[in-house]
């Protein structure tokens, strides 16, 4: 099977997507070795799925976007897809605990094998890694740095409306 890289320049800086026939395999802060592709005109099913991406992408940092629908092609063992899929299930604008996670996943004393796994997310931002704070509401950590992880929180908060 196939996969390509595209990159693109983002509110919060450069990111990386990786996509194979299936479905995004990644979304990185980091150049993967995975060749790049040569544009996103082709008609190659990988190809199809990082414009896709980048269409979407574009839409959620204009907030046009709150959901993602693209298919995940990911690697992982299967807890770490368990908690994959459920931060997939946080809403956008809400942030929830490490321990919320594995109490959803029906392992509550699993908290930092539920942290281990958020930090292993290959899809950030599509899969809402960021969207998991600290049980005592302070921000914990975020593989692309606090303060972007802080400003996509900020970019999802709802904005205060006058009357």
């Amino acid at each position: 099977m196939s996969r390509v890289q595209w990159s693109i320049k983002t509110p919060i800086g450069k990111v990386f997507l990786v996509a194979s026939a299936k479905g995004l395999q990644g979304l990185m802060w980091d150049k993967q070795s995975v060749p790049m592709a040569d544009s996103l005109e082709g008609s190659a099913p990988e190809v199809k799925m990082l414009a896709s991406a980048v269409k979407q992408l574009g839409e959620y940092f204009i907030g046009k976007r709150r959901d993602f629908e693209l298919p995940i092609d990911v690697q992982g063992t299967e807890f770490q897809k368990k908690v994959w899929k459920e931060l997939s299930k946080i809403p956008y604008g809400t942030t929830c605990s490490y321990s919320d996670i594995a109490r959803r996943i029906k392992n509550a004393r699993a908290v930092r094998a539920v942290g281990t796994a958020n930090g292993r997310n290959p899809i950030s931002i599509m899969v809402p890694c960021h969207r998991v704070i600290a049980a005592d509401g302070t921000l914990g950590g975020y593989g692309g740095g606090l303060k972007i992880k802080t400003r996509l929180l900020a970019l999802e908060r709802p904005q205060s409306r006058n009357p």
